[in-house]
């Protein structure tokens, strides 16, 4: 004898045999419709279709080209990206060895010292006396280089920013 459950669960068993048989002959209809009504075609249909066809095609393979070319131009904005942010941080570099020489009180006679100071000054001369420059000795906290630093990193982002505007991909819809 049959429990209650297994009564059920058989009963729910059959109900998806027959629905799963009832799906298969309605897909197996509409499948003998359709090829039977493609096979119909009238010439005139026929020849619409193809150029249908082939207009989609032709409008798949100049999105394709498109993308592509976008897609060269975006990899050639981020390499001069990637170029200009390293030049930026060369630019870091250097006014920050410049800041902690003058902050250590570094000989000017030295060396090192006066190359950093020959390659930092084209970078720095704009900023020279903007403020106060407060010394103790021969050390100086070189404020205006501090200000140089914020400068030139906000002249970073918004290069940066300028390139990702011009390779960022348009999207159509």
């Amino acid at each position: 004898m049959l429990s209650e459950t297994d009564s059920v669960l058989l009963d729910e068993e059959r109900r998806r045999a027959s629905h799963q048989a009832i799906r298969a002959s309605v897909e197996a209809d509409v499948n003998a419709r359709l090829q039977s009504e493609s096979a119909q075609l009238e010439p005139a249909e026929s020849s619409e279709l193809v150029k249908v066809a082939h207009e989609l095609k032709h409008q798949a393979v100049q999105e394709a080209v498109e993308t592509e070319r976008e897609l060269r131009q975006g990899r050639t904005m981020a390499r001069i990206s990637q170029v200009l942010t390293y030049v930026f941080y060369l630019i870091y570099g250097v006014i920050g060895l410049q800041f902690y020489l003058r902050l250590v009180g570094a000989r000017a006679s030295n060396g090192f010292a006066q190359f950093i100071a020959n390659l930092s000054w084209p970078l720095l001369a704009p900023f020279e006396r903007i403020v106060e420059t407060p010394s103790y000795g021969k050390s100086q906290l070189q404020l205006s280089y501090l200000f140089a630093l914020f400068v030139y990193l906000l002249l970073h982002y918004a290069i940066n920013g300028a390139f990702r505007l011009v390779a960022h991909r348009r999207v159509t819809v």
